[in-house]
């Protein structure tokens, strides 16, 4: 059998010192691109505060919605005689009620 020529460990150890040379050298380059971050922060802040009028209103427009078809349902529960309607309007208020008071809260938490 033929021996190697070459000693493989120290082969494998300039692998590695090349190997680290290269990282380090790729790790100062990216340093170099690395920002504050607190101008992505205060950017992100705005777009997430800008959305929250709208979404307040969403959620005021949602729940006139549900509000009308509960104020439906619980009509045709009055008309029909049915004795679990005041189960169903008080249902029906508790959940138009949530729905203002957590848009106000949200509005208000967030200072907008």
């Amino acid at each position: 059998m033929k021996k190697c020529s070459w000693n493989f460990k120290m082969f494998t150890k300039q692998r590695i010192v090349v190997a680290s040379m290269v990282l380090v050298l790729l790790a100062i380059n990216y340093q170099s691109y690395a920002q504050d971050g607190l101008a992505g922060i205060n950017e992100a802040n705005q777009k997430v505060r800008s959305y929250f009028d709208a979404g307040t209103q969403l959620m005021y427009a949602i729940g006139a919605l549900l509000g009308l078809i509960g104020a439906v349902k619980v009509y045709q529960k009055w008309n029909a005689g049915d004795p679990d309607t005041g189960k169903v309007a008080a249902a029906w208020f508790g959940s138009c009620v949530f729905l203002v008071v957590v848009a106000t809260v949200i509005k208000s938490f967030f200072g907008i």
